[in-house]
């Protein structure tokens, strides 16, 4: 475990962000105009983005965001361009890094939530028209299951997943509309409760696909990165304009070396209840990437 990591668990969350928000501040004094990112990972939760990260930000010519999640595009966008750009390497930093490797560098962050926010597209599209954009897309079953044992874990789920399910609708009920009605409004329930919704990809990726160049995204199944990593690990670098390269090891950092709870069993006639309800979008999505995933 790298020093990084061994802070994080040893400090609590609320000191870790207040540590973060401080040099986020200092940042902001010494750079106001820091380079805005190259490339931005938009999602989906729960489907490899936190490992992704982690592959990515090893990479030598690559530079990471302060943060994975600065969720500027989403619920943090009334804090302003000067302090999303604050996450990012300064021009010296990005001149150094160039020198000392002899190659160009990228900087990046990841936001699964991205993906899904319906303000999203439209606000990265204004300020970073440039960034290309990389999405890895679990079955959406799968991501549902494993989005509400997340929600378990943390403590802000009490339901049974099949009550989960079946209240979220209720639970969402006029969520997105007050998120599009009010750009500050920061929704708990459409963040933790969308089990269902994020799951039908097809919408969500054309709404980025309206704003941004098809060649600019690059849809990966995450169940290719999880089976062979390095090989997917490498397209994305190709993608990026990034030579060949591979991390020492591909580890999972989904739970930081911690199983998931076990509240609740996913049963084959819910499974199969779900993979039901994916069907339509998943099709939609197999015509818009041009490749059948084989969810069902």
């Amino acid at each position: 475990m790298n020093p990084a990591d061994l802070w994080k668990r040893r400090v609590s969350r609320h000191h870790q962000q207040r540590v973060l928000e401080a040099r986020v501040a200092a940042r902001r004094r010494t750079d106001a105009r820091r380079p805005l990112p190259d490339f931005l990972v938009i999602g989906a939760q729960r489907s490899g983005t936190s490992s992704l990260y982690k592959y990515l930000e090893q990479h030598p010519c690559i530079l990471s965001s302060l943060r994975k999640e600065t969720e500027y595009f989403s619920s943090r966008w009334l804090h302003g361009e000067a302090w999303y750009r604050a996450h990012f390497p300064s021009r010296l930093r990005r001149a150094y890094e160039e020198r000392r490797r002899g190659l160009g560098v990228v900087a990046f962050e990841a936001s699964p939530n991205y993906l899904f926010h319906p303000l999203a597209p439209a606000r990265a599209g204004g300020l970073v028209p440039h960034v290309k954009l990389v999405v890895l897309l679990r079955n959406p079953v799968d991501r549902a299951f494993s989005h509400h044992q997340h929600e378990v874990r943390a403590g802000r789920e009490t339901l049974a997943f099949e009550q989960a399910i079946e209240l979220e609708a209720t639970r969402l009920a006029g969520e997105e509309e007050r998120m599009v009605s009010e750009p500050g409004y920061r929704s708990r329930p459409w963040e933790r409760f969308s089990y269902q919704a994020r799951g039908h990809y097809a919408e969500q990726l054309e709404r980025w696909m309206a704003v941004f160049p098809g060649d600019r995204l690059l849809v990966v199944r995450s169940e290719d990165l999880y089976a062979d990593p390095g090989t997917e690990y490498n397209r994305i670098l190709g993608f990026l304009g990034l030579a060949s390269w591979s991390p020492r090891e591909f580890r999972n950092h989904s739970y930081s070396g911690a199983g998931p709870p076990a509240m609740s069993t996913l049963s084959s006639s819910l499974r199969q209840q779900l993979v039901e309800v994916f069907a339509p979008s998943n099709a939609r999505l197999y015509s818009l990437v041009g490749r059948d995933f084989g969810w069902e």
